[in-house]
């Protein structure tokens, strides 16, 4: 009999937690906007003014659409155009209204918002007045900022810092926010990659990776996770079971636990005299399985710019789906052999094969 109660126990537990899944925080009711067709899908924390309510956004998240219909993002050194938003990694993506974005970072002031840099690499800017190109190094000019008379270069090297402030006068060294720290001396760079910011709070990454929905809890200020998918079982077939089944199935599975239970009392008594066997089951072997989601997860991501520029100069084709990459595009790198791929390509190799598609090693 106590295993019978112990068996009723448990049953009657996990179908109360089943029932409480079921029930989600219940969220401010808000639905997603666009400024237009193809433009970044607004969501929680940022929400596009006049359109979306005040409750649908976190404070200093807010959005607003032009008359060319762009989706812009105000900062404290003026407005910058969205380019895409990273609701997991917590990531945003600007550019200059008017196509020129190098000239913005002069004067780039985050101070007073919500948004940081990912990562950050100084940067000297020159003013030249000779023609770029009878310079022993091979630069890439600041077409926006440069004209008839003048060339405009930004560069991290240090050798043509100090070549160029022989024959140039120097702007200024201003920190640049790039895409990834790639520690990597650039002769001269165009900067023509978009902005790339993070912001910390609200927390909500982990909740969208899981697949859950983030926001205010109703009449509170409190931000609050809901609607993760249950693994398993689809949220349908939980809700119908929850629902249709209820009481009646409980009830069926006790007369059931009744019989079984009195049915193995009655094959113990007939077998007390039987010689007892011990049973030895051989040992499965190990399957060796691929990388979690929580793993696959935390790999950098990267997003390419209009140069397409990556840590590995030759890397410019993801060896899963043999496509060359293009601006724009998600990539992932492994950390231990810094191998990039399609972010849903390699996602999807590793969830099968815990291994790089190029080197083979193991990813920790």
């Amino acid at each position: 009999m106590n295993t019978l109660r112990a068996i009723i126990f448990s049953f009657l537990l996990l179908f109360s937690f089943s029932c409480l899944a079921a029930v989600s925080s219940t969220l401010e009711t808000c639905t997603k906007a666009v400024c237009i067709t193809g433009e970044a899908e607004i969501r929680f924390p940022f929400r596009i003014d006049k359109i979306q309510p005040e409750t649908c956004g976190f404070p200093g998240f807010d959005l607003t659409c032009d008359m060319k219909a762009q989706t812009l993002l105000n900062l404290p050194s003026g407005d910058f155009t969205v380019q895409g938003i990273d609701y997991g990694e917590q990531e945003i993506w600007l550019n200059d209204p008017n196509n020129c974005l190098p000239k913005r970072l002069l004067s780039l002031d985050l101070i007073g918002s919500p948004f940081r840099p990912g990562f950050s690499e100084d940067f000297t800017f020159f003013n030249c007045s000779q023609d770029y190109l009878t310079y022993k190094y091979k630069l890439n000019p600041i077409a926006c900022m440069s004209g008839p008379n003048r060339t405009v270069f930004a560069t991290n090297s240090a050798t043509v810092i100090w070549y160029l402030s022989t024959y140039c006068s120097k702007i200024g060294t201003f920190p640049v926010p790039v895409e990834w720290t790639f520690h990597q001396v650039i002769a001269s760079s165009d900067l023509d990659y978009n902005l790339r910011l993070k912001w910390d709070r609200p927390g909500c990454g982990s909740c969208v990776e899981r697949g859950g929905t983030c926001g205010f809890k109703t009449n509170s200020t409190k931000v609050v996770c809901s609607s993760i998918p249950q693994r398993g079982i689809p949220r349908g077939a939980r809700y119908a079971i929850t629902v249709g089944v209820g009481v009646p199935a409980i009830l069926c599975l006790l007369g059931l636990l009744c019989c079984m239970c009195g049915r193995i009392k009655t094959l113990t008594r007939r077998n007390t005299s039987l010689p007892e066997f011990n049973s030895i089951v051989a040992p499965q072997p190990a399957i060796v399985m691929g990388l979690d989601v929580e793993t696959l997860a935390a790999y950098p991501k990267i997003v390419l710019g209009e140069s397409r520029r990556l840590p590995k100069p030759d890397d410019i084709t993801c060896s899963i789906c043999l496509s060359d990459y293009r601006p724009k595009e998600t990539l992932k790198t492994i950390p231990e052999c810094q191998h990039c791929f399609h972010a849903n390509c390699i996602d999807e190799w590793l969830k099968l094969n815990a291994t790089c598609p190029i080197c083979r090693k193991s990813p920790n």
